[in-house]
């Protein structure tokens, strides 16, 4: 009890501000009030304290993070009328130019990418490529996350991050459903890989995209012998696959330790439900695998014969030449077991171990042949009442083949207030109005039987089916096919071009206008939008140069290493409050320039601010882990613990590799 009391006391609840909270409130207002003091103006001043005021929310989450970003914006927009307060001749944001992130390329692309993986999704194709990602990596992690994240790596070296990280969040979903790894487990190490792939082509990021013209505009300001030849496609590629390996290793190594288990992710896995069953009906039945072995007593006896006076309850089986069966009008009483069977199991754990040994059975370790099938997003422990009327009254299960034709596969009924199970011949009691049965279904059987004027389905939580389409596939790769041509092979916009794919399953009815629209992650949206003007205040008043040039002014007379360390820890910082384009501009000039005068390469020092613009995990401002935040119910906290270590392990790879390769 004292345990559970002290628990309950670190419990903070949303909007309730804590002791920890109120010091570092203190310590962040003193820092703002200190920088009041050393600032050149006081435009810089003010952006500097609302920038802390955002770290402190995002760091702290007083409130959620897109609530955070919007009520910055709404700041930055007040500043227009209460400049004359505050010293200011105008606002620190032009108002007129407040929502332009909500138009912007970055958000109007990242709306398009969740519709075109919605309609890939919805066609099935997402499904088949996660079951061929099960069939390689089995189900656990240690093997699921490097075949994910090198994919993603991959094909993010040859379009935006972001697009990638987007195509695959359905693949993740699948992927969670079938194992029962939760999506918290899965979805960073992804994420964080796909922004890595960023740093593999001088196309992979649009900072390494606009490195180039940066460098021939720089050379219009340098004598000839100092002019700078630009990178090819491929001369990033040592330094990206060393961040990709570095990256999958880490997870693979420390992915048990960084890696949060959600609540909301966790609880998909059904143990909650059979929790419930257990208190309700002391239903103490879990789901296991077993293989039929050769010369096992069992084979040639019907599944009826060995169900009862084992106590056990067969849901699903697999034989050798024949497809997996589960459900209505698939498994029935009267199939044969047979040498090498595959069966599925809902039992409770002592009855399961005497038909294992009776048997000479096989259990599997894990749910593997069952893995799509009998996943918790698929199936699972339902209640189903007989009301007054129904049909079924005075038959038992047996009688009307309840399993095969309905799907429901009775492990229990209760009674007058005493619950039977498998084994006190439930399947031979003639049903009477008000029995509750308990049954393991699959969802789009009890979905379909809630229609029926013989059951009220008392389990109403449970995921409904989705309607999938596969008569689309071919219109759904085709504007897919278009839309990654435009963005590989022309110089239209990358927004214009997601959207053309995104309209174009729109028109061809792979998805309509309302699944689109719930296709959009709306927090995401407005998280990435609000945060927009912020980043212009910081370029805008001048705010950026200064912090670049007060760090440079500290380590200007160190070792060329030491200030390229610092250059790249400059461009890791500004990235994560303001655009990766726009601390590539700003920082990429004032590299050369230092460069030069420290007698380093200025390419190098150049193409060192363009790699490490996308240093980008310490908080989800990336658009990357803006997008998996949301699916994943990920925490501020938890992209600070995770992204700490690999923002650390960025730095030391890329400045290990660039002084390698270069």
């Amino acid at each position: 009890m004292n345990k559970l009391a002290d628990e309950e006391k670190t419990i903070t609840k949303p909007g309730i501000i804590n002791k920890k909270q109120v010091i570092a409130a203190v310590i962040f207002a003193a820092l703002a009030l200190y920088l009041a003091t050393v600032v050149p103006t006081i435009q810089i001043a003010w952006v500097s304290a609302i920038l802390i005021l955002t770290i402190y929310l995002f760091a702290f989450e007083i409130v959620g993070v897109d609530v955070a970003a919007i009520s910055i914006m709404v700041i930055l927009g007040l500043t227009s009328l209460l400049a004359p307060f505050m010293g200011l001749e105008q606002g620190l944001v032009d108002n007129t130019h407040l929502f332009d992130g909500f138009s912007s390329n970055a958000v109007m692309s990242i709306i398009a990418v969740m519709i075109i993986g919605a309609g890939l999704d919805k066609t099935g194709i997402m499904s088949k490529v996660a079951g061929f990602i099960l069939n390689i990596g089995g189900t656990t992690e240690k093997r699921i996350i490097p075949i994910i994240s090198a994919t993603v790596g991959f094909i993010s070296s040859f379009m935006q991050n972001v697009g990638a990280a987007a195509l695959f969040l359905p693949v993740v979903s699948r992927i969670s459903a079938r194992s029962g790894l939760p999506m918290s487990r899965l979805l960073m190490p992804m994420g964080f890989t796909a922004i890595l792939g960023g740093t593999m082509t001088m196309v992979g990021s649009s900072p390494l995209i606009l490195l180039n013209d940066l460098i021939l505009t720089s050379n219009k300001a340098l004598p000839t012998d100092q002019q700078m030849d630009t990178w090819g496609l491929f001369s990033v590629t040592p330094i990206g696959a060393a961040l990709i390996i570095t990256g999958i290793a880490y997870f693979v190594i420390a992915g048990r330790f960084v890696l949060p288990k959600t609540k909301s992710e966790s609880s998909t896995s059904g143990a909650d439900s059979m929790q419930y069953f257990r208190n309700v009906y002391g239903v103490n039945y879990s789901l296991s695998e077993v293989e039929v072995t050769e010369g096992s007593p069992m084979v040639g006896k019907l599944i009826d014969e060995v169900e009862s006076v084992c106590r056990i309850r067969i849901i699903a089986t697999k034989r050798k030449s024949d497809e997996i069966r589960v459900g209505p009008g698939a498994l029935a009483r009267d199939i044969e077991i047979e040498d090498g069977m595959i069966l599925g199991i809902i039992a409770d754990p002592n009855d399961l171990d005497n038909f294992i040994e009776k048997g000479h059975l096989e259990r599997h370790t894990k749910i593997t042949t069952f893995s799509e099938d009998l996943s918790a997003a698929k199936t699972g422990v339902a209640e189903v009442v007989i009301p007054p009327g129904s049909s079924l009254i005075g038959k038992s299960a047996r009688d009307v083949w309840m399993r095969k034709t309905y799907g429901l596969a009775l492990i229990g009924l209760h009674r007058e207030g005493k619950t039977l199970r498998e084994g006190d011949d439930i399947r031979n009691m003639e049903l009477m109005a008000g029995d509750t049965l308990v049954v393991h279904t699959p969802w789009i059987a009890l979905e379909r039987i809630e229609k029926s004027r013989d059951f009220v389905v008392v389990t109403t939580e449970y995921p409904r089916s989705e309607e999938v389409r596969p008569h689309k596939i071919l219109p759904a790769l085709i504007f897919f096919g278009i839309a990654l041509f435009m963005v590989l092979f022309t110089d239209i916009r990358l927004s214009v071009a997601l959207l053309t794919g995104a309209m174009g399953m729109v028109l061809s009815g792979v998805l309509n206008i309302e699944e689109a629209y719930e296709a959009v992650s709306w927090k995401t949206v407005f998280l990435l939008a609000s945060l927009i003007p912020l980043g212009l205040a910081v370029e805008t008043t001048g705010t950026a140069k200064w912090i670049a040039d007060q760090v440079l002014l500290v380590v200007g007379g160190m070792d060329i290493w030491i200030i390229q360390l610092a250059i790249a820890i400059l461009a890791t910082f500004f990235t994560l409050v303001m655009s990766n384009v726009g601390a590539t501009v700003l920082l990429v000039p004032l590299a050369v320039n230092i460069a030069i005068g420290a007698g380093a390469n200025p390419a190098v020092f150049a193409l060192t601010v363009a790699i490490a613009t996308s240093n980008s995990f310490l908080i989800p401002t990336h658009q990357v882990n803006a997008l998996i935040m949301g699916p994943a119910g990920y925490k501020v906290s938890d992209f600070m613990k995770a992204g700490g270590i690999m923002t650390v392990l960025f730095l030391v790879v890329m400045m290990i590799m660039l002084n390698l390769v270069f």
